[in-house]
């Protein structure tokens, strides 16, 4: 039986998050995204539309911060906001805390008025939520991340784009939520997140106790699926050849016949 490791795992998770959205334009921020995205677009979605994270639409698929090998168009940073408000686009964000409503807050920790430490700021977040498909990509599950309530709202969750009306509301569409220990939605009772499946080596009982707020759970979880020699190929060879993928999930090694842990 081949070996994958951990991260190997989480870009499939990635790539599965964007495998049904058919011609849209993927936004992936960070490594892992990234990776997941082009890999989707090597196999499962062939229509996806992906950039160079800067000006360029690409025609080719090239390993993780190459040089674009296929330019199909142009797309300079004012035009992105143009397609944030009207396209069709679906963005995978980080997030420094998430809530059991899906909120994320990429802003800072602690007051809003006098927070004990400065993030990102908000930046695209709240437009994101509200006008795209977004995902949220998590390297390290714990406690402090997944928190009962975020310290500040940066991207907007179901249940608070509804409170605030159809504005907010109309295509506010939390898809997945991937981090280093499962899938999740933001689909269980009254808006909040539910766990889709758990990595291979990693059981319930640890998602749960890594995560600050009571998870929705339906039935037994399923194991999130495993890479296929061909999805590892590309993974390894193609796309990220310089194993950059290990710097956000440490190597953990699996056997593609390995069962979670009880």
């Amino acid at each position: 039986m081949s070996e994958f490791s951990r991260a190997e795992v989480c870009a499939i998770a990635v790539a599965d998050a964007f495998k049904d959205d058919g011609e849209i334009f993927a936004s992936p921020m960070g490594t892992m995204p990234m990776l997941g995205v082009r890999l989707a677009k090597l196999t499962s979605n062939p229509d996806l539309v992906i950039s160079d994270g800067e000006s360029l639409f690409l025609g080719g698929t090239p390993p993780l911060f190459a040089k674009a090998d296929v330019v199909e168009g142009w797309i300079p940073f004012r035009r992105v906001f143009d397609v944030v408000a009207y396209g069709k686009r679906h963005v995978m964000m980080g997030a420094t805390q998430v809530d059991r409503h899906g909120n994320q807050n990429i802003s800072a920790i602690g007051d809003f008025a006098q927070p004990k430490r400065q993030l990102l700021g908000s930046r695209g977040a709240p437009g994101n939520t509200v006008n795209n498909r977004t995902s949220y990509w998590v390297p390290k599950h714990n406690s402090r991340v997944f928190v009962e309530q975020v310290d500040i709202v940066s991207g907007v969750g179901p249940k608070r784009a509804k409170e605030a009306g159809p504005g907010a509301s109309k295509y506010n569409d939390i898809h997945r939520i991937v981090s280093n220990l499962g899938v999740f939605d933001v689909r269980g009772p009254d808006d909040t997140v539910r766990l889709l499946s758990v990595h291979p080596g990693v059981s319930v009982e640890e998602v749960v106790e890594n995560t600050g707020f009571a998870l929705a759970i339906d039935g037994d979880v399923p194991v999130t699926r495993e890479p296929t020699e061909t999805e590892l190929m590309l993974i390894r060879n193609v796309l990220d050849p310089r194993s950059l993928r290990d710097r956000e999930v440490p190597p953990v090694a699996l056997r593609q016949d390995q069962e979670p842990k009880a």
